[in-house]
């Protein structure tokens, strides 16, 4: 929905994913979200933050330099709430890497689509990847984590509550960006 209205206001954007959007990040993706695979945390975290540094260098940072929108699903607060908050990773060893993976970018704004897990889960249709396969425990941890997030950085992150019509969360998001824009046309 965001996409065809960033079309429809003729704003020059990309879209991106994580972990993805270059060669190495969909390998990386693969591997990441394989059921048969099992792998430490610690490779985890690595291999994310290996995705991370390629899809910044390669596309994120040229993508602004030619003062594109960035559209991007997913970025540095995800690995902090589901390394760290849902699977116990050093939260400040998170920083670091993010830091030097993202060389220092933040989003204007994130947008965090707030979903109890139950429901989460109810939505959920075909086979679950090697994330999605977790425990409830864990997804309850990795919910957390987000709104930790959410209230130390509320100028950032706007928590959007997702149980409601995707039109009406739609509109909300719509509403969040053009804010956002304006802002970045004063500064």
């Amino acid at each position: 929905m965001l996409v065809q209205r960033f079309k429809q206001c003729d704003i020059d954007f990309i879209t991106l994913r994580e972990p993805g959007g270059t060669s190495v990040g969909e390998a990386v993706r693969q591997v990441l979200l394989d059921n048969r695979l099992s792998l430490s945390l610690e490779a985890e975290l690595l291999l994310y933050m290996a995705a991370r540094t390629e899809l910044v260098k390669q596309v994120l940072i040229p993508a602004l330099k030619d003062e594109k929108l960035v559209l991007c699903d997913r970025f540095a607060d995800s690995t902090m709430a589901y390394q760290g908050y849902g699977g116990g990773a050093d939260l400040n060893w998170i920083r670091l890497l993010n830091d030097q993976a993202t060389r220092r970018l933040v989003p204007d704004l994130t947008v965090l689509l707030d979903l109890p897990v139950e429901e989460a889960e109810a939505r959920r249709t075909g086979e679950k990847d090697r994330m999605e396969s977790k425990d409830y425990y864990f997804h309850c941890r990795v919910r957390q984590g987000y709104l930790e997030l959410a209230g130390k950085e509320p100028q950032r992150i706007a928590l959007i509550d997702a149980t409601e019509n995707r039109e009406m969360i739609h509109e909300k998001i719509w509403a969040l960006i053009e804010q956002s824009l304006h802002g970045m046309e004063r500064s």
